[in-house]
């Protein structure tokens, strides 16, 4: 994909799916295109706007060119409001980066980012037509499905271990600080207190130390030794199933630097139910520091590694706490699972330094 932009973001879906505007943009790197007509397929739209859709051409499509394509934006009113601090790292991890992450991700097809206006698409593959599968955290997820997608965090922090062509990047600069201030805690004290908070334990359902806990991640990863890419948002809705049952990794609105245990924390207590968390998280964490160790990483000790384990859970349990736009089902099987594993191993303690 190009870096350089050439071509004007649409404003709305509807000029997105025209054939002018496809030809003008996926024309840069499949010259000669010559989309007749589209079919607008599923649309989801929360903050983003994900359409799927079908291009019909006028001859064969160019080579390497699905007919069967997915375009993520900021549509909406809600949208519009968000796309400067949502859109831009997405947009800019496929545009500059997915290439040579080494990982599984959605194929990308277009993606740009138009700092005039700060807004952005991306458009990918639509991986679904090929038989891949997106995971909904409420699908049965077992301890060696999370040991093969902790495999492909092990090869995106590797790759970007302490890479020093990363430091300058704004873009990828930890939101933490400014996720911090997104909701009060009145109001996540009221999400633990309904009935979406149900499943949180009683030694986690206090959002003032959660807060706390939370608010001094930033400087706790600012300090950590080692930092590389981050997904930023590794919970288990955020992993799709290839054709071949193999785990990928997708949407990367919060990409960032920053230390390793971020995402695995977060991955291993989202993904599994309480009881295959509790049994299997030691030999997980041994498993993604042995496949970092494979790509030539320095490893930490296991001190480091559980305390950072439990930054992981907070970072995780803090972003649900403060979710509103996902379904209430969804969002409480989350903070259970989250929450539960924040009061198993005493979370905010250990990120405090409070004394046991």
């Amino acid at each position: 994909m190009a870096s350089t932009h050439t071509t004007r973001i649409p404003d709305t879906l509807e000029e997105l799916l025209t054939p002018e505007w496809l030809n003008a943009a996926l024309g840069r790197t499949y010259p000669g295109l010559r989309i007749s007509a589209t079919v607008l397929g599923r649309v989801e739209s929360r903050i983003s706007t994900n359409a799927c859709f079908h291009m019909e051409g006028e001859g064969e499509l160019p080579k390497g060119l699905s007919a069967d394509l997915c375009a993520k934006g900021y549509f909406s009113d809600t949208g519009t409001a968000s796309h400067r601090m949502a859109g831009e790292s997405e947009t800019r991890f496929y545009r500059d980066l997915a290439a040579t992450s080494g990982i599984r991700t959605l194929p990308g097809v277009f993606a740009e980012w138009d700092p005039a206006i700060e807004n952005g698409v991306v458009i990918t593959e639509d991986i679904t037509v090929s038989g891949a599968t997106f995971l909904d955290p409420r699908d049965r997820f077992t301890a060696s499905h999370v040991a093969a997608s902790l495999e492909q965090y092990a090869i995106l922090h590797s790759r970007t271990w302490n890479g020093h062509g990363l430091v300058g990047i704004d873009w990828l600069s930890s939101p933490m600080a400014r996720t911090a201030g997104a909701r009060g805690i009145p109001e996540i004290q009221s999400q633990f207190d309904g009935p979406i908070g149900a499943g949180v334990p009683e030694e986690a359902r206090d959002a003032e130390r959660l807060v706390r806990a939370f608010k001094t991640l930033p400087e706790i990863t600012a300090s950590a030794s080692s930092w590389c890419l981050l997904h930023g948002d590794a919970h288990i809705g955020n992993v799709f199933r290839d054709q071949a049952g193999l785990p990928c990794l997708l949407d990367w609105q919060l990409v960032q630097r920053g230390p390793w245990y971020v995402d695995v924390g977060y991955q291993i207590a989202s993904s599994l139910g309480v009881a295959d968390r509790r049994a299997s998280e030691q030999d997980l964490l041994g498993h993604y520091l042995e496949r970092l160790a494979a790509h030539g990483v320095t490893v930490p000790t296991w001190d480091e590694v559980w305390f950072g384990y439990c930054c992981g859970i907070v970072y995780g349990l803090f972003l649900w706490s403060i979710t509103q736009k996902v379904k209430p089902e969804i969002t409480a099987v989350l903070l259970e699972r989250i929450g539960t594993a924040a009061a198993d191993h005493d979370a905010y303690r250990v990120v405090l330094g409070e004394r046991p």
